[in-house]
């Protein structure tokens, strides 16, 4: 497999706020969620990526191993009034692969992500390996899987913001949590000495000041009751000579720190998180979730 950042690459959805500059509405978005699975007995990571643009809607599924080889990957192209509705059979290590999914009632909001009235549904050899969306029924109606619910585990999401001075993002630190708002408020543009906050549903849980000596660093808060490590690097917003983001990441479990620390900060297309390496520390403790934010200021 792709190392995970690197396989999002520019695979992220833009969150608009009220500052946010029309120059950015034509942008395509895109959003990209990893899984943990088990295909054939070994684990494997499975990263759906939903995107739109001014051609439409569209899908990409790609399944790796725990070896960070790629064992198939499908694309559905952007669609306007068709391929809503369809599935794509593959060969995998003698085994069949089908990918079916069903958004022709599906609901939107303001990203690419459907919201309700679909599914889509990963089958190998009659078995459910993920299942998404709210349709469950009609998937395994239509897919002929045998009644077992997949056993897939959310692990990681990924996203870009863009804002002048606050950015916003939605994540759930457990699995049967509730979402959280969460809120990064750095104003880099009117004060010589800018402050760092970060609130979660508008409360605030963060602040770093003198931020132009720690503009790398990490810190522990508590979101229902499980320790969060916050790390955050904003080199880029305050000394970069060009636009840059920065790189903030939420992170349940405890092995983020040597993920984070092994790697330059600088520089956010550098941040390698493989699938091995994941599903290793998953062997030792028990599977957290990440959630990784690129956030862009705009003029």
């Amino acid at each position: 497999m792709r190392d995970f950042p690197s396989c999002f690459g520019e695979n992220a959805v833009q969150i608009p706020d009220s500052s946010s500059s029309s120059g950015n509405k034509t942008a395509q978005n895109l959003v990209t969620c990893a899984y943990q699975c088990r295909f054939r007995g070994r684990s494997c990571v499975i990263t759906v990526t939903w995107s739109k643009n001014l051609m439409g809607q569209g899908l990409s599924v790609g399944i790796d191993d725990s070896s960070n080889q790629c064992l198939c990957k499908v694309d559905v192209k952007p669609w306007l009034f068709s391929k809503r509705k369809g599935s794509k059979s593959l060969d995998v290590e003698s085994s069949n692969i089908d990918i079916y999914w069903d958004l022709s009632s599906a609901k939107f909001g303001s990203g690419p992500e459907p919201l309700e009235g679909f599914y889509l549904a990963i089958v190998c050899d009659k078995q459910m390996i993920l299942l998404l969306g709210d349709m469950r029924k009609e998937a395994f109606k239509k897919t002929n899987a045998t009644q077992v619910p997949s056993t897939a585990v959310f692990i990681a999401k990924r996203e870009h913001v863009y804002g002048k001075k606050v950015f916003y993002a939605k994540a759930k630190f457990s699995e049967n949590g509730p979402v959280h708002d969460l809120m990064i408020e750095c104003d880099t543009f009117s004060t010589n000495d800018p402050c760092l906050i970060v609130r979660v549903d508008t409360k605030n849980v963060m602040q770093v000041k003198r931020l132009r000596w720690k503009f790398r660093g990490n810190h522990t808060i508590l979101i229902d009751g499980l320790p969060v490590e916050v790390f955050w690097d904003v080199h880029n917003w305050l000394f970069s000579t060009s636009p840059g983001s920065a790189v903030f990441m939420f992170r349940t479990s405890l092995s983020a720190e040597k993920i984070w620390a092994s790697q330059p900060l600088c520089d956010p297309s550098v941040l390698h998180w493989s699938a091995s390496q994941r599903i290793r520390d998953s062997q030792s403790q028990q599977l957290g979730f990440s959630l990784i934010l690129y956030a862009w200021k705009q003029e």
